[in-house]
């Protein structure tokens, strides 16, 4: 299983369902669920599933869809990336229990995690492999 590193509290805002976009400076073609990891945490606090990728996006359409990034749109700059993908999450759910994870030297955006996180997530969610 995949985890995308994300920041608080932008992490809290997806698993809350306030936020349904992740921004990002690249596409990505990763459609499946996906490990949630506070950055910084050295755990998985949820999951959700990656369903789509849009962008590159103008300022006016970025603006256009503020709430789902989780800014109000006078926020909504297009001043990060280069170019500016909206990555679309759904059907976020919070683990009730952090799972630890080792995190690997370098690992900015995606991690990796072995079959005994695995385990603990799924075990958690209901759901067997």
């Amino acid at each position: 299983m995949r985890a995308l590193i994300i920041r608080r509290p932008w992490i809290d805002m997806i698993l809350d369902g306030k936020k349904t976009w992740e921004i990002r400076g690249s596409r990505t073609s990763v459609r499946e669920t996906i490990a949630l990891v506070a950055s910084g945490s050295g755990t998985v606090i949820g999951v959700c599933d990656l369903v789509d990728c849009r962008g590159p996006l103008s300022a006016t359409e970025y603006r256009k869809n503020a709430k789902k990034a989780g800014m109000r749109p006078s926020e909504a700059t297009l001043g990060w990336y280069w170019q500016t993908y909206a990555w679309v999450m759904a059907k976020p759910k919070k683990l009730k229990t952090p799972v630890p994870y080792e995190h690997p030297p370098g690992a900015i955006i995606w991690v990796r995690l072995d079959s005994k996180v695995e385990r603990g997530i799924r075990k958690q969610l209901g759901v067997s492999k």
